[in-house]
């Protein structure tokens, strides 16, 4: 079975699909310079946010398990997302409620962590 991971192997190719996901969530312009793209790019060696959310956060997001806030609910993110990212971080950092520590992603940095977050948020609006 060819999975998207397989198919995206390369460096270059996971850059393009960072870059191209984070235009059609309008998180950068489509004209963004160079520079701009390989900023978002430079998360951990191989990190692709929506697999990683895919990976780590899609069980428990998804449905609202353990009161887990669901992706794509913006009820469940507003009071959340009031606080900020730098807060929001932390709570996963250190695990919140029924969340383990990193919601078990202990590969994911905190820039990773903190893509994987807004990622939730920007999905939830």
């Amino acid at each position: 079975m060819v999975t998207f991971s397989r198919m995206f192997k390369s460096r270059v190719a996971q850059i393009g699909v960072v870059s191209a996901l984070a235009v059609m969530a309008g998180s950068v312009s489509a004209d963004a310079g160079k520079q701009d793209l390989m900023q978002l790019a430079a998360l951990s060696d191989g990190f692709v946010v929506e697999t990683a959310y895919m990976q780590n956060c899609f069980a428990c997001h998804s449905s609202g398990a353990a009161g887990a806030p669901k992706v794509g609910t913006a009820a469940d993110w507003a009071p959340r997302a009031e606080k900020g990212i730098d807060a929001l971080l932390a709570s996963a950092i250190k695990g919140v409620n029924a969340m383990p520590p990193k919601g078990l992603c202990f590969a994911c940095t905190d820039d990773d962590l903190k893509a994987l977050i807004q990622y939730m948020v920007d999905s939830s609006k």
